[in-house]
């Protein structure tokens, strides 16, 4: 049962008996964790206020599989936490902020939904830090950082929205139509029934985020905003065939315009082999 030090940022945190938690982390080099935190919820615990949601720590871990063995059942089980260092109290330096709180819990909950556990996902793992540092240097609104690391993320998992070629048979746009179902994007020759038609302005901004111009973002207007909000939630929400929960809880205003978002996940499906999955870019820029 070896020791193993690693980097990770704690996603959720759950109750384990009278003092001890469940830890879901996302560790730099071994993917997705969940561990068990003897006493953390103690007053007296040593390390107990480093593994809240949102910290970015460095961890060791005590695992009940040798090294380099295979999981039985294909899960790798609860391992031990027993050392941990801060690199970043990132979720409670923005606890007292609403609006980058749930920001914060919107972008752990995506991370934990996108990842399996033992895969590491190096490219999602440093996009999640680099969204919780930009949400505490303040330079952005938490908003547009919340979707930026959506798109981008959507990205690293094969599922970039397409927001300037035609989703469906990739006619140079840009085009006037967004379904979620068909990938993005569509022309008119493509577009199915009941395609949203967002403003120009939004799918700018969308491709903004995903490119990382800081620029064009911040100097948004608010209706665009929550456009594009909507259409990057419904466009991951139907990736994921569920809902995320602390999405509802994120402040910044109406998400979804009537006919911008909304998706009926079962109904959509119908599409899902007309889609072709998007490649992740190969430049995949940071949050700077």
């Amino acid at each position: 049962m070896p020791l193993y030090r690693d980097e990770a940022v704690v996603l959720r945190v759950h109750k384990l008996g009278e003092a001890d938690r469940i830890i879901t982390l996302l560790t730099r080099r071994h993917g997705r964790v969940r561990a068990v935190g003897k006493g953390v919820r103690r007053t007296s615990s040593k390390f107990g206020a480093r593994l809240e949601p949102g910290s970015h720590i460095d961890v060791q871990l005590h695992s009940r599989l040798a090294e380099g063995q295979a999981p039985p059942d294909g899960r790798r089980g609860l391992e031990l936490v027993t050392q941990t260092e801060s690199l970043g109290a990132y979720g409670a330096q923005l606890a007292t902020d609403y609006s980058a709180w749930t920001a914060v819990s919107a972008i752990c909950e995506t991370a934990e939904r996108l990842t399996e556990e033992g895969e590491p996902v190096l490219r999602l793992y440093l996009l999640l830090v680099g969204a919780l540092k930009e949400l505490v240097a303040r330079e952005h609104e938490p908003g547009l950082i919340l979707d930026a690391f959506l798109v981008r993320a959507m990205s690293t998992a094969g599922w970039e929205p397409a927001l300037s070629d035609c989703a469906k048979c990739s006619a140079p746009g840009p085009h006037a139509a967004f379904n979620v179902p068909a990938g993005g994007a569509v022309c008119e020759n493509c577009r199915p029934p009941g395609s949203a038609r967002p403003a120009r302005e939004t799918i700018a901004l969308a491709a903004a985020l995903l490119g990382g111009d800081w620029a064009v973002a911040d100097a948004s207007e608010p209706g665009p905003r929550r456009e594009a909000s909507g259409l990057i939630a419904a466009h991951l929400q139907w990736h994921l065939e569920r809902g995320l929960r602390s999405l509802p809880f994120v402040d910044r205003g109406e998400l979804m315009s009537p006919g911008a978002a909304s998706v009926n996940p079962t109904d959509a499906r119908a599409g899902a082999n007309r889609m072709r999955p998007a490649e992740p870019s190969e430049s995949f820029p940071a949050f700077s």
